[in-house]
């Protein structure tokens, strides 16, 4: 029997109203932040969280990533005869590119799983309903300390990343490689300038709060059943690292628009 066309769904609009939740809690969010009282201790208790399982993992990443964009741009560089510039183009691609993402990477897959498995506990407890009716806000109470906290420490390791990346480019271009290393330290200033650590620290801060919204967006609204909260965690990391790509190509776009390259 054919049906009405009334009752047929139109495609794509379970996705445009999941869009249209995740901005409201965004917004909800952002309101949220300057309202009394702030949550210290649990802003507190959960920086401490999110530094401990991100310091190490992301430390022992940025080594191997700078390696690879050290190595790679090395090569390239002398088979065009600009040896001079690896140190500048290394840098640049850490610092502005490398550096925020893998940030945001660990600080979502660590630390936002973390998240939403524990709202998403919550709300299969009926701890947040139970919060709702006792006049407590559950976004002014669990949600903000958790953002906060993602995006403070994803702008402090985003430092951390940008560091360990240009040290571990810088051995493995000289040792490896045979790269100068007054050279390789000489060259930052022919290429990099102050508006790149700028942006990087823009979209670490943007990054963290993506991942912090999508993680407590996804604990909210877990699937019925005993699966429901480790599937709403895995959905959480797949959004946040499509989001965080989708963000750094705009954000690389206007960049280059708004900054002109430094010249040589």
């Amino acid at each position: 029997m054919a049906e009405h066309g009334g009752s047929r769904a139109i495609p794509g609009t379970a996705a445009l109203v999941q869009v249209g939740r995740l901005a409201a809690l965004a917004w909800d969010v952002l309101r949220a932040i300057p309202r009394r009282p702030f949550q210290l201790r649990e802003w507190i208790q959960q920086c401490w969280f999110f530094a401990s399982v991100t310091i190490l993992p992301t430390a022992l990443v940025a080594i191997p990533f700078g390696a690879v964009i050290a190595l790679q741009l090395g090569s390239l560089t002398q088979q065009i005869g600009a040896q001079s510039f690896t140190g500048a183009a290394s840098a640049l691609a850490i610092v502005q590119q490398a550096s925020p993402l893998i940030t945001a990477l660990l600080v979502a897959g660590a630390g936002g799983s973390a998240v939403c498995a524990d709202i998403g506990a919550r709300k299969i407890r009926e701890e947040i309903d139970a919060m709702e009716v006792l006049g407590v806000n559950p976004v002014q109470r669990l949600i903000v300390p958790r953002v906060l906290a993602a995006i403070v420490v994803s702008v402090l390791l985003n430092g951390l990343v940008s560091v360990v990346g240009v040290l571990g480019g810088y051995f493995f271009n000289v040792v490896m490689q045979g790269g100068t290393p007054g050279a390789y330290l000489a060259s930052f200033n022919a290429l990099a300038q102050l508006p790149d650590l700028w942006i990087s620290e823009i979209k670490a801060f943007l990054y963290g709060f993506v991942a912090g919204v999508v993680a407590a967006f996804r604990g909210l609204n877990p699937s019925a059943g005993p699966k429901g909260v480790g599937d709403a965690v895995n959905q959480a990391v797949v959004i946040t690292f499509l989001l965080l790509f989708a963000i750094n190509v705009v954000l690389t776009a206007i960049y280059l628009q708004v900054v002109p390259p430094k010249a040589l």
